[in-house]
């Protein structure tokens, strides 16, 4: 298994660790007085955190390669992967709260910051599987 298969796979374990532990926060009677913020972040933590990186880094370890033994090319757009997309859902952790409690300025950009840093991710995932899926 690849190296940034097995961090992308504890990444993911991470985040459903943390998604259900906030849901379970969320679903005790004192999570009703947390920030409607946090409920973005507990979707964040299971779909982009979890399912979607469980994905990303099922899907570099089990793609076929074209040429097997040259992976400098798609390690580097793999790990900027992984990368952007969990520095992006922690900036989200951080911002979203924040920003649902009261307009601020920093937390908005932090915000849009850390979509931006998903949609990177997904960019480079896309960039770096396309070659990959090829009939044989």
């Amino acid at each position: 298994m690849p190296t940034l298969t097995r961090w992308f796979l504890r990444a993911a374990i991470v985040n459903l660790v943390a998604g259900l532990a906030l849901g379970l926060v969320l679903a005790l009677p004192m999570g009703a007085d947390l920030s409607p913020g946090w409920r973005m972040v507990y979707v964040h933590l299971l779909v982009m955190g979890w399912a979607t990186q469980m994905i990303f880094g099922v899907a570099y370890w089990m793609f076929p390669r074209r040429v097997p033994l040259d992976l400098t090319a798609f390690d580097t757009i793999g790990w900027t992967c992984f990368a952007t997309m969990n520095a992006g859902l922690l900036l989200r952790a951080i911002a979203e709260p924040i920003l649902a409690v009261r307009a601020s300025p920093p937390a908005a950009a932090g915000l849009l910051l850390a979509a931006l840093l998903q949609f990177v991710s997904v960019v480079a995932f896309v960039f770096q599987a396309w070659p990959r899926v090829s009939a044989r």
